[in-house]
């Protein structure tokens, strides 16, 4: 993933919002999102889902833990044998040491460079970290944006996408046009001038694609795979969160919607209710509704639209 947003407590009605791109070689091979199991006995995450090499991008559990991980670009050589980023996210996601003795070993896993926003919202805590300079923080109530440099680094996209979050949380009367809002700005095309370029050792023309929040190369080989909004909306009777992704093709054509609800979801004595799965691949929709209390969520396809029963 390289871009993302989140807010947290920024708003009464809804109290964590994430939007996120992630870009990609388009042949890379990917799942989208659904439930999965990283490992037998391992808390099942949503997320999609890298067929590479494992891992993920962007990633929470009914348990209440969620990740957001970014590649730090620097100009500095990229390692061909290093660990891929992606199993990062699921090793905090399936974690059971504390966050400071996770921190401590990742920093020293031999990754290429990342950033990663990470959360425990049963223990109220987020935290960010990246071993471009070694280091973790804690993150608090705020409005964050992340690319491949530093929290909060200004970036042009990443200063655009904070900005119009902001818009839409003081505009939007309904979860709906919340994330209309926001994947119209995941989905600018737009790219910044050069002066407002950062300097990271790639060539300029490569600066000034990369700029844009959805990207497009001209030879359609890399841009944007998947823009993902999650959404807590908090009523007087609960809190119900929607993960919602768009998947593209190298065109830049909607190739697929797929949304997933929690209620009650950052958990407080129980885990989170996985409440619908939803696929749409224009027409037609189809569904799978799946209904648990306190229980790990079924599994959802992560493949081809298929529609059997969803396991119990």
């Amino acid at each position: 993933m390289c871009l993302v947003a989140l807010a947290i407590e920024q708003s009464a009605r809804f109290p964590l919002v994430v939007a996120s791109n992630r870009d990609e070689f388009f042949a890379r091979p990917t799942a989208r999102l659904g439930w999965w199991s990283p490992t037998p006995g391992a808390p099942e995450v949503l997320s999609g889902r890298d067929l590479q090499s494992g891992g993920t991008w962007l990633g929470l559990t009914a348990q209440g833990r969620m990740a957001m991980l970014t590649n730090v670009r620097s100009g500095r050589p990229q390692e061909a044998d290093a660990p891929s980023r992606g199993h990062i996210v699921t090793d905090w996601l399936a974690a059971r040491e504390s966050s400071g003795d996770f921190w401590t070993r990742t920093m020293l896993s031999g990754h290429n460079g990342f950033n990663l926003i990470a959360a425990d919202f049963r223990r109220g805590e987020c935290f960010w970290g990246s071993n471009a300079d070694g280091h973790a923080m804690r993150i608090g109530p705020g409005l964050h944006g992340l690319s491949n440099a530093g929290l909060d680094t200004p970036w042009p996209k990443v200063t655009a996408l904070k900005s119009r979050m902001r818009e839409a949380l003081d505009s939007s009367p309904t979860i709906e046009s919340l994330a209309k809002q926001l994947f119209a700005a995941l989905g600018d095309s737009s790219v910044a001038t050069d002066d407002a370029l950062p300097s990271t050792g790639i060539p300029l023309a490569w600066e000034r694609q990369l700029s844009a929040a959805f990207i497009r190369t001209p030879d359609q080989r890399y841009g944007t795979r998947c823009s993902i909004v999650v959404i807590t909306e908090r009523t007087a009777r609960a809190s119900v969160t929607h993960v919602i992704e768009r998947s593209f093709n190298a065109t830049g054509a909607v190739a697929l919607l797929r949304s997933s609800s929690l209620s009650d979801w950052p958990p407080g004595d129980c885990e989170g209710e996985l409440v619908e799965v939803v696929e749409r691949a224009p027409p037609p929709v189809q569904s799978v509704r799946v209904i648990s209390t306190c229980a790990m969520p079924a599994s959802s396809n992560t493949g081809p639209i298929d529609t059997k029963p969803a396991r119990a």
